[in-house]
């Protein structure tokens, strides 16, 4: 038996005919009192309770009413667990009804990992309108690609109407300019109604700088440990239990009342606990009682940078049981590989016996030394299942934290991005597509930001800059805070008029369609399949064996073609299901019989991938 914390209620909670409870955490204040902005301020004294907590009902704050908390006569501040700030992060927040929207998800039960190929999004630059609604329009278009859980980056509030959503403020508020939580709850809602899943990226490792004012509220941060972004948020210190409640509240507050299938908690090494039960452990134990009460499953996937199967292992076992993670050791062989880029991080990968590593024993860095980080990292998951781990050949770190935000598009061949394609798809691992991927997008994806503190837009001008120093020869990083920056980085969606961007999304949409039918990728899984690698050739040969008939994927990641030879074990005849080279997948046409023994020689073309199917 797991012994958790009791949960106590935070925020404006309203129930129709009785009016708002209103509870908030500032234990160092004389006294809180909650101002109702209707024509005439109206304050309600709160009652002080246990451990800081203030509480108390007002029969006249109903859905919509604009409040503030007020600390002391000069100190006004917004609910720091507002589920709505209609005009941005420095202004009143507004009572919502969690209750009044008419779900059609009732049917709906979530989808199992291994199911999900995840499409991941920025809500303000997928569409031209940057909202929720716009989201909404594309979904058929997703659903006819294939895919089957979108994955939103951050839409918690933060300021201005640009972000990548990484600086939020309200972790409890769906962005106003996207459309609020009415406009959340309708894409959910729609999602579910085309059976596509939907991951929220949550961000539980810092809080914005414009707009944060937990510091006038209580010890939400610790001075013990020193983050990139200040002082680290207080989830073992003196207090730390009320922090905790607080994330621990949010993540149940998005997968109860906004019927979100999976949180994606950003960058949780930075997640500072030394304490006796990790916060993260906790919070599966807190979202394992709410799957119990609501009689559905619900997913944690972590990002982390520290290779560790602790995250992922089940709590029994002295893990913290997060349901999986991604996995970057697989991009950076990739992309090293393919592009030749040796900067930066990638300086500890390129070697081509690390992409045989990576889906043999996933981490590449399991106990080794690394060159980049100058200490021995991570450690063994070679059992770890499969689809415990989520990979993608770019995402918006590999692509936005890029100088000029380049995308594979600029980077390889078009030939090239097939193969990438397919080592993502075809692989035992739970695939993801950046947005405007499947078709080659050609805009780039950059950072932006809309910040209203002149200071703080000057700083992270000069942070940008200073990050790229070394790129100088490359021309300015583009200014983040400027309008133009973020209009260009909305997909253009070219492969309605272009012919080689329709032929790219519909081979995606050909792997995908085998991904989910072919009956030895029902269940992938690193035992199920034979790696060989012709690393001075770059020709990886990977064969998936779970069940008949056995899939055959060759790959010539190489600019130059290749000639190689069916390895032995592969008996039988094979028939082929698939060239990247054919003209209608925008190829420069295939030459090669249709079936083929084991033993026969195969050319690859520069940059192509060939899938044979076992022939009984």
């Amino acid at each position: 038996m797991h012994f958790m914390a009791i949960l106590r209620d935070i925020g404006a909670n309203y129930t129709p005919g009785k009016g708002t409870v209103f509870t908030v955490w500032a234990p160092e204040a004389e006294k809180v009192e909650v101002q109702l902005d209707k024509p005439e301020p109206i304050q309600v004294p709160l009652q002080r309770e246990a451990f800081g907590y203030w509480t108390g009902l007002s029969e006249m704050a109903t859905p919509g009413t604009r409040y503030t908390y007020v600390l002391s006569p000069d100190t006004h501040r917004p609910d720091p667990a507002s589920r709505y700030q209609p005009d941005g992060p420095h202004k009143a927040s507004a009572v919502v009804d969690q209750t009044s929207f008419n779900w059609t998800d009732q049917q709906w039960k979530g989808l199992p990992l291994e199911q999900l190929i995840i499409y991941e999004l920025h809500v303000g630059t997928f569409t031209e309108e940057g909202t929720f609604e716009g989201v909404i329009k594309q979904l058929p278009e997703l659903k006819e690609l294939g895919i089957t859980a979108i994955e939103l980056m951050p839409i918690a509030q933060f300021p201005g109407e640009r972000n990548w959503g990484y600086d939020g403020v309200y972790p409890f508020a769906a962005q106003n300019s996207y459309g609020g939580p009415d406009g959340l709850k309708k894409l959910v809602d729609a999602c579910h109604a085309q059976e596509i899943s939907v991951v929220l990226d949550v961000v539980y490792n810092h809080m914005g700088p414009e707009g944060n004012y937990l510091n006038d509220f209580g010890p939400y941060f610790t001075n013990k440990y020193n983050t990139p972004w200040g002082n680290a948020l207080n989830f073992d210190d003196a207090h730390s239990d009320h922090v905790r409640n607080y994330f621990f509240q949010n993540a149940l507050m998005w997968l109860r009342d906004y019927h979100i299938d999976a949180l994606r908690l950003d960058a949780v090494h930075a997640i500072y606990d030394t304490g006796a039960k990790h916060f993260l452990q906790e919070l599966r134990e807190h979202v394992t009682q709410l799957e119990e009460q609501e009689g559905r499953s619900y997913l944690l996937i972590a990002e982390s940078d520290q290779s560790d199967v602790r995250l992922i292992n089940p709590i029994e076992q002295g893990g913290y049981g997060i349901d999986a993670q991604w996995f970057d050791d697989y991009h950076h062989a990739i992309h090293t590989l393919v592009t030749g880029e040796k900067e930066g991080y990638f300086e500890d990968y390129g070697k081509p016996e690390q992409l045989q590593k990576a889906l043999e024993h996933t981490f590449v860095y399991n106990g080794l030394y690394s060159e980049h980080r100058k200490k021995t990292l991570g450690t063994d998951a070679t059992a770890n299942p499969a689809k415990q781990f989520v990979i993608g050949s770019q995402n918006h770190d590999q692509v936005g934290n890029r100088m000029l935000g380049e995308r594979l598009t600029e980077l390889v061949s078009f030939e090239m991005l097939k193969p990438i394609a397919g080592l993502v798809l075809l692989s035992p691992y739970v695939p993801m597509l950046f947005m405007g991927e499947e078709y080659g997008e050609k805009n780039p994806f950059l950072y932006f930001v809309s910040h209203t503190d002149e200071e703080l837009v000057e700083a992270v001008r000069k942070g940008r800059k200073e990050e790229f120093a070394y790129f100088a020869s490359k021309g300015e990083a583009p200014d983040p805070q400027s309008e133009d920056t973020f209009n260009r980085s909305k997909l253009q969606r070219g492969y309605t008029s272009d012919t080689q961007q329709k032929k790219l999304r519909e081979f995606y949409k050909e792997l995908i369609r085998l991904r989910k039918t072919a009956p030895a990728l029902a269940k992938p899984d690193k035992p199920n399949m034979k790696v060989q690698l012709e690393e001075e050739q770059l020709v990886l040969h990977l064969l998936h064996i779970g069940q008949e008939p056995s899939l055959y994927c060759l790959f010539n990641i190489s600019n130059q073609p290749q000639e190689t030879t069916l390895f032995s074990e592969a008996n039988g005849s094979w028939k082929i299901l698939l060239h990247s080279a054919d003209e209608k997948w925008g190829g420069p046409g295939a030459e090669t019989q249709q079936t083929l023994e084991a033993g026969a020689s195969v050319n690859l073309p520069a940059g192509s991938v060939i899938i044979l199917e076992h022939q009984k």
